[in-house]
């Protein structure tokens, strides 16, 4: 058998261009080959490794942009052994590739990250490294939430650039405070350089974010969390989420960082089209409920939550499936709608949509096979199986 040719038959199938009942799929190496009503391509590909999707459905692989650990590791531990751990670890909940996402922290030990992800190399069977989440620390203190705020910073050029040159140019996501950035001086700058520029940890009112959004701010933080909320008399951040059509918004769909009664607000008002999943996870997701490191901070993780001392939500244990598998029970979203939140979205806010995010003939080999209750039965990391339950 060759691990780089896979058939997928019998399958139904959430391509970009509609659903095809009992379809099949080619992968050959890292992409996908064709894809066919029916079982059209049995016949000459029948010798090779062949999987019989009878019951289930193809869907695109996740991708996790907002990410700082799991099992063990986090990306701050600034070691390959780390980012791997990470990067094998993550198929197991459909996550195909992902942003390593730092937290505000002192200059070395930012800098001591990013080089980290210069440095370290893709592996086989594991979810794709694409880059960097730079979360902090050009933020609000009164909004820092779990980031250390000893280490918040204000906006800086010359240190963005700085940093961008140490990842290799690997960052591709920022959350900043737009209202700290005078004149939005480093938000001009970061739009011209194509950054996804994400408002997040701010305090800023609907009038500072829609300036903000004209300088190039296109996206918000972890919805609802570490910044201002609806008032009716400045409907803030979140209501800039809800009324203007340039920003997606990240949500954590754990029913804790968001009470589910919010996640279908949210979904009523915002819509499939402009949100997108992400874990917030760090370390501890995977492991035993105890105490763990976030950003040099000790953290309590019980089941299901992780917090500071202060009661402070710090990150989550969320798994991607479950994000999915939760606002699917909330909302009564579509797989289709599932699919736009967890996979498409985010490859459009990254401008990898040419690749990622669908499946589609000539696109990247990512793809999830899930039963009709959204278990996973295998993970294809472009084109290798990274998963299979």
């Amino acid at each position: 058998m060759n691990d780089h040719t896979i058939f997928i038959k019998n399958v139904r199938l959430y391509t970009e261009t509609g659903v095809i009942e009992k379809g099949c799929l080619l992968v050959k190496g890292k992409t996908i080959n064709a894809i066919e009503k029916a079982n059209r391509l049995q016949e000459a590909f029948s010798k090779e490794m062949t999987i019989d999707g009878d019951g289930l459905q193809a869907i695109p692989g996740f991708i996790d942009g907002h990410i700082h650990g799991t099992h063990g590791a986090d990306v701050m531990d600034a070691t390959p052994e780390a980012l791997e751990t990470i990067a094998r670890k993550l198929p197991e909940e459909g996550t195909t590739s992902f942003l390593a996402t730092t937290i505000t922290q002192s200059t070395d030990t930012i800098e001591r990250a990013l080089a980290n992800v210069a440095d370290y190399s893709n592996k086989v069977n594991c979810s794709e490294l694409l880059g960097v989440h730079l979360e902090g620390p050009f933020i609000e203190k009164n909004k820092a939430g779990a980031q250390p705020v000893e280490f918040v910073a204000l906006p800086s050029i010359e240190l963005f650039n700085k940093w961008q040159a140490i990842s290799g140019n690997k960052i591709k996501t920022i959350t900043l405070a737009p209202e700290k950035d005078k004149d939005h001086i480093l938000i001009t700058n970061l739009f011209t350089e194509g950054i996804n520029i994400s408002a997040g940890h701010t305090g800023a009112g609907f009038a500072e974010m829609k300036k903000a959004v004209e300088a190039g701010v296109n996206q918000v933080t972890h919805l609802c969390n570490a910044m201002t909320g609806l008032h009716h008399r400045d409907i803030g951040v979140v209501g800039a989420a809800f009324l203007l059509k340039e920003l997606r918004s990240e949500l954590i769909a754990d029913g804790i960082h968001v009470s589910p009664e919010m996640i279908e607000v949210i979904y009523q008002n915002i819509g499939p089209n402009r949100l997108i999943l992400i874990t917030d996870a760090i370390r501890a997701k995977g492991l035993a409920p105890g105490h763990y490191d976030l950003g040099g901070q000790r953290v309590t993780v019980g089941e299901n939550k992780a917090e500071l001392a202060d009661g402070t939500l710090a990150g989550s244990v969320l798994r991607m499936i479950d994000a999915v598998k939760n606002i699917r029970e909330i909302t009564g979203a579509l797989i289709e709608d599932l699919v736009k939140m967890a996979s498409y979205n985010p490859a459009k806010q990254l401008k990898l949509d040419d690749r990622k995010g669908s499946l589609a003939v000539g696109k990247d080999a990512d793809i999830l096979l899930v039963d009709e209750d959204l278990n996973i039965h295998y993970t294809i990391c472009q084109g290798q199986i990274a998963y299979r339950r």
